[in-house]
């Protein structure tokens, strides 16, 4: 059995021929802010991270976190005092991005949320960890901040400033390349502590086979959690006239309720938005979004009229058959959409853990 130094009552203890050979060696100690269900903490977790720390403000999120991975505080993390949170080797956080994001206003930094990575920012000047690691969507390198600076060059910036500084690097990526059946595009920043002397290097993309939506939605009866949340009766009569990889365009004109005649009408004006989109069985998903909304993703069922249930997102997000999820009642399946939407695929954040820790080797322990 491996041991962990923390594992060990007496530590002065330990054969020192033991640690010569590196026969005992500690996992790296991750605090994780802005965790919510627990996509970026499964991953990590699943490359061999030690989650000493988590926090999130959502109850919902609070609940599935607590099921499936562990402790969390649930304080709001403006009322946590940092020497109340463990040192630690690297710090993830998901900090909100609906001030960043497309489907959101976009009031970026003026709005209170946006300015929530500060609080990051509090706890990497205190306990410096070796490794950071940002996700957040695409928003985030466009969005400027209080002094019309790009709010990305500002937290390079600002993570430069902290201590001896971090070596930042940072991409816009598909989490399809990195094997997640969804075209998801997300920002992710991995920093490491400039004494480290290595910047971060992104894995290479992988191929996409095996990825459509047909080869993750046959789901035997006997796993939990296939329960969806049932479309209003006004989009269920547009959903029906929508053939499998079609969307609002496959409806015939006369057919459309006002609004939407307003837009065909001048798509040029409203961007040709693409809503109520079927993803075909032999395509990738789109995005999954927290309001799982037909109207801004491609939440639909290829071949029933119906939202994909709550297991065929979590499938689609990479969470494992066992991550539980409660839909107990109508408001729990609602819930239940939001914190996945809201959550890193766990197989991405594993990605990224894994190529942290091959590049740094010993340089955790």
């Amino acid at each position: 059995m491996q041991l962990s130094f923390y594992d060990l009552e007496d530590k002065d203890s330990i054969d020192n021929e033991l640690l010569e050979k590196s026969c005992i060696k500690r996992k790296p100690r991750l605090v994780s802010l802005f965790s919510g269900c627990g996509g970026m903490d499964l991953g990590f977790k699943k490359a061999g991270y030690d989650i000493v720390y988590a926090n999130d403000f959502d109850a919902d999120a609070q609940k599935v976190y607590e099921k499936n991975i562990g402790d969390i505080d649930k304080r709001s993390i403006l009322d946590v005092p940092v020497d109340e949170i463990p040192d630690c080797d690297i710090l993830n956080a998901g900090f909100p991005c609906q001030p960043f994001s497309n489907a959101g206003n976009r009031k970026g930094v003026k709005d209170s949320r946006g300015n929530l990575y500060k609080e990051c920012l509090r706890v990497i000047k205190e306990k410096q960890p070796k490794v950071i690691v940002f996700e957040n969507v695409r928003g985030l390198l466009s969005i400027k901040d209080e002094k019309g600076n790009l709010l990305i060059d500002t937290i390079v910036k600002n993570l430069n400033e902290i201590g001896e500084g971090y070596n930042v690097n940072y991409k816009l990526i598909n989490a399809s390349d990195y094997g997640v059946p969804q075209n998801r595009i997300r920002v992710i920043v991995v920093a490491f502590r400039k004494d480290l002397e290595e910047t971060f290097v992104f894995p290479p993309t992988k191929n996409k086979v095996g990825l459509s939506i047909g080869n993750i939605i046959d789901i035997p009866k006997e796993i939990p959690n296939q329960i969806d949340w049932e479309f209003s009766p006004q989009a269920l009569s547009l959903i029906k006239l929508i053939p499998e990889g079609g969307s609002w365009k496959s409806i015939p004109y006369e057919l459309l309720p006002d609004r939407l005649k307003r837009i065909r009408d001048n798509m040029k004006k409203y961007h040709a938005p693409n809503m109520y989109r079927r993803f075909a069985r032999n395509e990738i998903a789109g995005t999954i979004t927290a309001s799982a909304q037909p109207e801004n993703c491609g939440i639909i069922h290829p071949l029933e009229d119906r939202r994909f249930n709550v297991r065929e997102i979590a499938r689609i997000q990479t969470f494992p058959d066992d991550f539980a999820f409660f839909t107990d009642e109508k408001k729990s399946v609602q819930n239940m959409y939001k914190v996945i939407g809201n959550a890193v695929p766990p197989l991405l954040a594993e990605v990224i853990a894994k190529a942290i820790k091959k590049q740094l080797k010993n340089k955790f322990y």
